[in-house]
């Protein structure tokens, strides 16, 4: 880390080994751990913190597994109290909003917007220029295309047994394609398809897969 090319705040804890590119800022009582490569223009605002290890606490299912690394892509922004845990790729150009929650093995593109209060679950996969509005929760071991918009407070999930199986190979989340538009207050079922440029209507609870092109509302959702 080169203190000539970055600003970091003496309120911030930034580990030594931490790879800082040109331009980047680091706000008051921001933590960036060991293992970090930060792009050319980062800024991480105050209270985030990059770098937590995933612990079950002996209390989950499923036994957290990451690698000692992150990236952030050039230019993104790292919103105030966010959270992202080891074994997180960012694109280049990307918002995370303030207190976003980013679990490990997650990947997210560039130029996208992963708003306030957003979780992704671990292994979740997010492609380029898609947008994930206030309040979204995005459950594990789910895949969302490029250029999908996402608006507040959907919801996702990925087991049908509600953990009575504990953590098996059934747990499988969504697979939202390229170009989908989920309305506010959706709900999608566990390994449920939404097609290419389809449309999921506000308040809609969806147990079938979506065609592609398709636009589906109600509850259950169905095609209109």
């Amino acid at each position: 880390m080169s203190s000539t090319t970055v600003q970091v705040s003496p309120e911030a804890f930034v580990d030594p080994r931490t790879v800082m590119g040109k331009g980047c800022v680091v706000h008051p009582f921001a933590v960036i751990a060991a293992g970090i490569e930060l792009g050319d223009g980062v800024e991480v605002f105050p209270g985030a913190f990059i770098g937590k290890e995933p612990k079950g606490a002996g209390a989950t299912a499923r036994l957290p597994t990451f690698d000692r690394y992150i990236k952030i892509g050039n230019e993104s922004s790292i919103g105030p109290n966010a959270v992202i845990y080891y074994d997180v790729e960012i694109g280049a150009n990307t918002l995370i909003g303030d207190s976003a929650s980013i679990r490990e093995q997650c990947r997210i593109g560039h130029h996208c917007i992963i708003s306030r209060c957003v979780t992704l679950n671990y292994h979740c996969l997010v492609g380029d220029r898609t947008k994930v509005m206030d309040g979204t929760h995005l459950t594990g071991n789910m895949i969302i295309g490029d250029d999908v918009f996402i608006s507040i407070n959907v919801s996702t999930v990925n087991d049908n047994v509600m953990g009575k199986a504990g953590y098996e190979e059934h747990v499988v989340g969504p697979n939202i394609a390229d170009r989908a538009v989920i309305g506010a207050g959706a709900i999608i079922l566990p390994g449920i398809s939404i097609g290419q440029a389809a449309t999921v209507g506000a308040g809609a609870v969806v147990t079938r897969d979506v065609a592609p092109n398709g636009t589906v509302m109600g509850v259950p959702a169905r095609p209109v």
